[in-house]
Formats: C-alpha cells, structure tokens, sequence
C-alpha cells in the first residue's frame, strides 16, 4: 500500500516517474509477448508444411490483389521524381543523368518502403482485423479446442506469403516506377532518350537491386509478425478489432523504417568492406 501511495500526489494522480515506469514495463512485456509469438510462428515453419489448399487463397489475396496498387504507387513515384528533379537538374545542364538518379532512388529505397508501406495498410491492417474478428468470436479458442494449433493454422501460411510475395511486390513497384519516370523524362520532358538509359546502365547496377529486395524479405516478414500478433491480442468489441488493424499498420510502418535505416547501414559496411575502393550509398 505504501508503494501505491508513494507513486501518487496529493490529489491521487499518478506522478510522471510512475507513469514511465509503468509505460517501460508494458514495453517491455509486449516486446517478450511480440518475440515469443515470433518465435512459435518460425517453430511450426520449420515443423510442418502448411496444405496447399491454405496457402494459395491466402498467396492470391496478399500477392495478387496488391499486384494494382502496387503498380500504380510505383508509377506515379516515378513520375514525380522525374517531375521534382527535372527543374535542377535542367539548371546543372545534367538533364541526360536524370534516369540514374530516379532509378538508383527506386530501386534502393523508394520501391521496396512504398511496396512494403501498401502492404502494411493493405494486407496487414486487413490480417490484423481477421484475425482480431476471429479472437472476439472465439473462433481461435475453437480451433485450439479441436486440436489445431491457431498459430501454425492462422499465422504461418500468411507469414511465408508474405514473405515470399513481397519481393515480386517490390519488383513490380521498381519497374512501373522506372517506366513512369522515363515515360515523363523522355516525352514530356523531352530528356534524350538514349542518354537518359546509357546514365541509367552506368550508374543502376545488379547490386542496386539486390540491395532493395534484400531489404524487402525483412519487410514482408515484420509486416506479417506484427500483423497476425496485433490480430491475436486484440480486445474485445468493435474498438478493438478497429485498434488492432491501426496498430498493425502503425507498429509496421516504424518496423519498416527501422530496418530500412538498420539494413542500409550493414549493406552499406558490408560493401565497403568488401569493395573498399567504391563508394556505395544507400
């Protein structure tokens, strides 16, 4: 009781040290609560194969209905680069090396966070409801009732299509991104084509790519962690499914450029440790 007292004025508001407290443990334990359901879900991976029959509605909803508005973010990504960059460039008399810099920024950054960002709030908020649908209606607890583990039933098989998906996903965004941006760099600009595609070569390389679907696995399989955890663990009622979506997309959108900013800089070490004589910014 003295505790309690200790950590209250007065007027029996909680001080703000207690209200830190109180908020670092609630990290904390949702931060052991997000790794142990991490954990179950790359346990049954490895244990079993989930049945065809489960994966492909599940790889067709994810990968195939996120091909449009992939393609259409990506798209227009492109144009706007080539719409922004065009003006300062035109006054470096640098216009011909336009395409190097749209496709190096597309290819490295903005294609994998832009497909991984519609992916979160496309697919992720949509798990996150599910699944968050199926824990107040007690579906979960029925299907743990009958002997089937939910997590190897439910997480698993969006898990591996979100990871295995969202490469293409990333893919699709960095080719309909290079073609918008050249589409308006060489018509509507009137950029010269064969230079603004020689640029293009010299400077965009395999390793380029690589380096954005490299990050894009890291991507898909935070997404879908978070997602299916904020599902399993939502309260009950309206409010809650409602909250579990929002915090599936928040908590994935700060995951994404966590990684973005963790994973350039080991690529970026990596490769200079092995190419020390190049110089490599992601």
């Amino acid at each position: 009781m003295s505790s309690v007292t200790s950590a209250t004025d007065s007027n029996g508001t909680v001080s703000p040290i207690a209200r830190i407290g109180e908020q670092t443990f609630e990290f904390v334990a949702e931060f052991g609560a997000m790794a142990h359901f991490s954990l179950q879900a790359f346990g049954w991976m490895f244990r079993r194969s989930p049945r065809w029959s489960v994966l492909v509605p599940i790889f067709y909803t994810i990968g195939v209905s996120s091909f449009p508005v992939v393609a259409i973010t990506g798209t227009f990504i492109g144009m706007v680069l080539a719409v922004q960059a065009y003006s300062q460039f035109e006054l470096m008399g640098l216009a011909t090396r336009l395409g190097s810099v749209i496709n190096i920024s597309l290819v490295k950054e903005l294609g994998p966070v832009l497909a991984a960002t519609m992916l979160a709030g496309r697919v992720g908020s949509s798990m996150a409801a599910e699944l968050g649908t199926m824990r107040v209606t007690e579906q979960i607890d029925a299907l743990a009732a009958l002997g089937t583990n939910p997590i190897f039933f439910l997480v698993t098989p969006r898990f591996l299509a979100c990871f295995l998906l969202i490469p293409l996903l990333t893919l699709m965004a960095d080719f309909m991104g290079v073609i918008g941006g050249a589409v308006v760099s060489t018509q509507l600009l009137k950029v010269d084509a064969y230079h603004y595609w020689l640029h293009s070569r010299e400077y965009v390389g395999a390793l380029d790519l690589l380096a954005g679907v490299f990050k894009s696995y890291f991507f898909g399989a935070a997404i879908a962690l978070i997602s299916c955890h904020r599902g399993f663990h939502s309260k009950a009622g309206a409010e809650g499914v409602g909250r579990a979506a929002t915090e599936a997309f928040v908590y994935s959108f700060i995951a994404i450029l966590f990684l973005d900013f963790t994973i350039g800089i080991f690529w970026n070490t990596a490769y200079n440790a092995i190419w020390p004589d190049s110089a490599n910014l992601i």
